[in-house]
């Protein structure tokens, strides 16, 4: 089992290459290892073909005989114009074993992948590190499961809370280190939203600024009641981006923007950047969230990961949520 583990979770980080390019498809990682070794891996590719069972099969070859495939989500079982599904492939390519992560929630799926590698003899496994799987497509799950994208808010802050001067100027409240991984951040988003507030005072682009990922500059989204200008769109409240077809959404400022997306209870992961650096009187990082008593701010969220990125500190919290 230790084995196991460590080839699935091998797999699932696999599986964030495909992020968010894969799609409306889900990101999914696919190891095939036989003897001991991997002989070949997959993930999903740009707009979600080929899957990554398709690629890691196509690149083992007669060596996926015989083999285990280890596999983030569930294996495809529905027929698609765009390609076979990923259970005939396993079955095709005679594979001995697979291990999955998550069960797939689409109902053309959903258990039915899973019984038709058995049916044609395969020993299956399920459920391994299924809470890792499903953070590893946090975006594709929660449109699947909840019908809304997987909300990010980020606030990069002083100590003091602050994430500007009280005249408006905040460059740069953060070194190069966290700027550079809230780049990496916005490239794994399929959009990006700020205030009209932000819009006016910064002026921001918003796009990509790391080698080789320029192209991956997110869909930009302006929360507002007006218009918005060429190459943006206007959204007027928060829950208006369900209707948009991204899974991920990166809200990055300002006060106002983050306070309505907490207000709403729409963000479900935080992104906290602090500076070792004190402002005083500046200006805050939230307005009013709605919160009506101290008692209604515990239990909400959970840290998830925490770091240093050159002076900097980051604090990654995910929402407590019962579904």
């Amino acid at each position: 089992m230790r084995a196991d583990a460590d080839w699935m979770a091998a797999a699932i980080a696999l599986s964030q290459r495909g992020r968010p390019e894969a799609a409306p498809n889900p990101n999914v990682g696919c190891l095939i290892v036989k003897d001991g070794r991997v002989v070949a891996r997959g993930w999903t590719q740009a707009g979600g073909r080929p899957h990554a069972e398709a690629m890691a099969l196509a690149a083992a070859g007669d060596a996926a005989h015989g083999a285990t495939a280890y596999v983030s989500l569930e294996p495809c079982a529905h027929a698609s114009a765009r390609g076979p599904c990923c259970a005939d492939l396993l079955i095709a390519a005679g594979v001995a074993r697979v291990v999955v992560a998550a069960q797939d929630p689409d109902p053309r799926t959903d258990g039915q992948g899973i019984a038709r590698l058995r049916a044609a003899g395969i020993a299956v496994d399920s459920g391994l590190l299924i809470g890792e799987a499903q953070a590893a497509m946090a975006p594709w799950w929660s449109r699947a499961t909840r019908g809304r994208p997987f909300v990010t808010l980020k606030l990069a802050t002083s100590l003091d809370g602050c994430i500007a001067m009280a005249d408006g100027s905040s460059r740069w409240i953060t070194g190069a280190p966290a700027r550079a991984h809230a780049h990496l951040e916005r490239a794994r988003h399929g959009a990006i939203l700020v205030g009209r507030g932000t819009f006016a005072a910064d002026a921001p682009t918003l796009d990509v600024r790391l080698p080789g990922l320029a192209s991956r500059s997110p869909q930009r989204l302006l929360l507002t009641h007006g218009d918005a200008p060429d190459g943006w769109t206007a959204l007027a409240a928060p829950d208006a981006v369900d209707a948009l077809p991204i899974d991920s959404l990166l809200v990055e400022g300002g006060a106002g923007a983050a306070a309505a997306f907490l207000a709403a209870d729409r963000v479900d992961r935080l992104l906290l950047y602090r500076a070792p650096i004190l402002i005083g009187a500046g200006r805050r990082a939230l307005g009013d969230i709605g919160l009506g008593d101290l008692a209604g701010a515990h239990g909400r969220w959970r840290p998830a990961d925490s770091r240093m990125l050159g002076s900097d500190r980051i604090d990654v919290y995910e929402r407590i949520r019962k579904e």
